[in-house]
């Protein structure tokens, strides 16, 4: 078994904020960090989970609690192939949920046409259940094909994520959110969007999806286009929608390397554009024109791309 280094995030959190504590529990579980110990959770150390804990140590921070972020090399007590059982029976136990409440549901139809709508309830749950997925539990096999006999086709698979291709067609005319001061990731997304999704997007911008709870949200936390494994939102959003361009690919490796800057493809070329949207952002331009001006690098390296 491969070895495996561990983020820790301990915290704190007044005894009063029952909320809060309720709130950060949940979020918690949808990031599929497990718990060791009452205010103890553990995620394999990756750069995006780094990312999701440092979110959620300021918001304990925010709330009046104390959180700390470590990396550690091992857990004493506990060997490697314990904690990943202890990610695994995690999974399993979602999976099983899945599972059951989706025989439930085939067992109040009188036929299966009348849950066509609700299987792909259903697969979007397995999604997103897959992407915490980080051992491969072994009963994801069997969620897959009961939910393949539920709607009597084929899940069309994404890699080992579950994700499967979404209808552009149920996102036109759109109002699309994502975080102030938009970056490569960001501004890449919302050309990605506008090019081969909805044309007729418009885009505004929040800290929080509650904000504008009617738009779509993309690259914030916990949200469908966003951060997913290894991929950065607009590789998730590429991926998602099916978009099959050979420019476009090569532009996901661009953006994949200059926004998580892990080398993974060895692609420079959008760390230069990367570096002009912090000096555009620096120079106090509004969100709307980092968007608009980010947006014309972004088609113009598309076109050079695509002769």
């Amino acid at each position: 078994m491969k070895s495996e280094t561990w983020l820790l995030l301990l915290y704190g959190l007044p005894t009063k904020r029952n909320s809060a504590r309720v709130s950060l529990w949940r979020k918690l579980k949808k990031v599929g960090a497990v718990q060791l110990k009452t205010s103890a959770y553990l995620l394999p150390d990756r750069s995006d989970h780094y990312e999701r804990f440092q979110w959620l140590a300021k918001q304990i921070q925010d709330d009046g609690g104390e959180a700390t972020l470590i990396r550690v090399p091992e857990i004493e007590g506990l060997s490697q192939r314990q904690i990943v059982q202890l990610f695994n029976d995690a999974r399993a136990e979602a999976y099983r949920a899945l599972m059951d409440e989706l025989r439930k549901t085939l067992g109040g139809k009188a036929k299966n046409r009348e849950i066509d709508g609700e299987v792909e309830r259903f697969r979007r749950d397995l999604g997103q259940i897959k992407q915490v997925d980080f051992f491969n539990c072994r009963i994801a096999t069997e969620a897959e094909k009961l939910i393949r006999e539920a709607g009597r086709e084929e899940l069309r698979s994404e890699g080992n994520k579950g994700n499967t291709s979404i209808h552009r067609r149920k996102f036109q005319g759109k109002r699309w959110l994502t975080r102030p001061r938009p970056g490569i990731d960001r501004v890449g997304s919302a050309w990605l969007i506008r090019k081969f999704i909805d044309q007729k997007a418009r885009f505004v911008f929040a800290d929080k999806p509650s904000e504008f709870p009617q738009a779509i949200p993309f690259d914030m936390y916990g949200v469908e286009f966003s951060h997913h494994g290894e991929d950065c939102t607009f590789e998730t959003l590429q991926k998602r929608f099916g978009i099959q361009d050979k420019a476009l690919e090569e532009m996901a490796e661009m953006v994949h390397d200059a926004d998580l800057e892990d080398g993974k493809f060895q692609r420079s070329e959008c760390i230069g554009v990367d570096r002009i949207l912090k000096g555009w952002a620096r120079a106090g331009w509004s969100d709307q024109k980092l968007l608009r001006k980010g947006g014309e690098c972004f088609e113009a390296l598309y076109q050079q791309l695509k002769k």
